[in-house]
């Protein structure tokens, strides 16, 4: 004998958390505030010591490089614009 399909049947649904209409004061939203971000940053996965260090080390790195290169092309246009005033005169 073939076994019968049931129906699908949606997992229950969850309860949403009921608002209140009533506006909270300053006081009360602003300890909400500060316990949800409480809350939050404990779920944050803070970088240790040595990974900070490897990630400065890199961005210090990366802004030497970049200077240079932007500098060599300054002294770059510099000198074109020199010449071609050279040229010029």
């Amino acid at each position: 004998m073939a076994e019968e399909k049931k129906p699908y049947q949606a997992a229950k649904p969850a309860t949403a958390v009921k608002k209140t209409d009533e506006k909270l004061s300053f006081g009360q939203r602003t300890k909400k505030w500060w316990r949800e971000m409480k809350s939050e940053l404990k779920k944050v996965s803070w970088p240790g010591t040595k990974q900070v260090t490897n990630n400065t080390l890199v961005a210090l790195v990366s802004m030497f490089i970049s200077a240079v290169v932007l500098w060599g092309f300054d002294e770059l246009a510099q000198m074109v614009i020199r010449l071609l005033i050279d040229i010029g005169a």
